[in-house]
């Protein structure tokens, strides 16, 4: 992936741990959303966790899951790590996963039930909405689900406020942008996945159900 930032924000920290402004506001909308999802016993794999907020969010609601992280950037690795104590067990030690790369899944330590990323596919390449997708469609079982979180546009339908963004996102990176849910819904279906619902989060964001059949 790109050697640029990733991430949008100013963020502060505390030794390790990272603060995120955006995974503060949005962590508990998508916990009540995702939490109540997961079966307990089952175990999620989050792609581009970032600080380890949003992971936390929803472990704290769903008590009885198992939550691996995953983050190509060191320090946001790190971050996650500083949260371990707070969830022996249920937090995993986070991976160094590259979804742009080749066949990433094939050396993972252990089999998921679901998946989640927030905020990753509009500041990354097309190659890693691909990546993502081959990848969910080689790891989950039947009846897996995918959820990616963050703005979405809709045709002639799309928030100006995300398609604005869109532009600003374009002018730093002709590779990154805000994404058509019409153009990552068939990059899913290639790879086995249907898009099972779709729903309204604050400040024009949504999160995408994609299922496994």
């Amino acid at each position: 992936m790109s050697d640029k930032p990733v991430h949008l924000e100013d963020r502060t920290s505390e030794g390790a741990r990272l603060f995120s402004p955006t995974a503060a506001r949005n962590c508990g909308p998508i916990a009540d959303i995702i939490a109540p999802q997961i079966k307990p016993g089952q175990c999620v794999l989050e792609i581009a966790s970032g600080t380890g907020q949003q992971a936390m969010a929803i472990i704290d609601k769903a008590l009885d899951i198992y939550w691996q992280p995953s983050d190509p950037d060191a320090a946001s690795r790190a971050s996650v790590k500083t949260y371990i104590e707070a969830a022996p067990l249920r937090l995993l030690d986070p991976l160094n996963i590259d979804v742009t790369q080749p066949n990433w899944w094939a050396a993972l330590p252990r089999t998921y039930d679901h998946m989640f990323c927030a905020n990753m596919i509009h500041i990354a390449p097309a190659a890693a909405l691909h990546g993502l997708a081959k990848g969910a469609g080689e790891l989950l079982p039947p009846g897996g689900n995918i959820w990616l979180y963050g703005p979405f546009l809709f045709g002639d339908d799309s928030a100006q406020s995300n398609l604005t963004f869109n532009d600003r996102l374009k002018q730093r990176d002709p590779a990154w942008g805000v994404r058509e849910l019409d153009f990552v819904k068939p990059i899913f279906a290639n790879a086995g996945l249907d898009c099972d619902r779709v729903t309204a989060m604050p400040a024009n964001n949504h999160i995408i159900c994609l299922k496994k059949p």
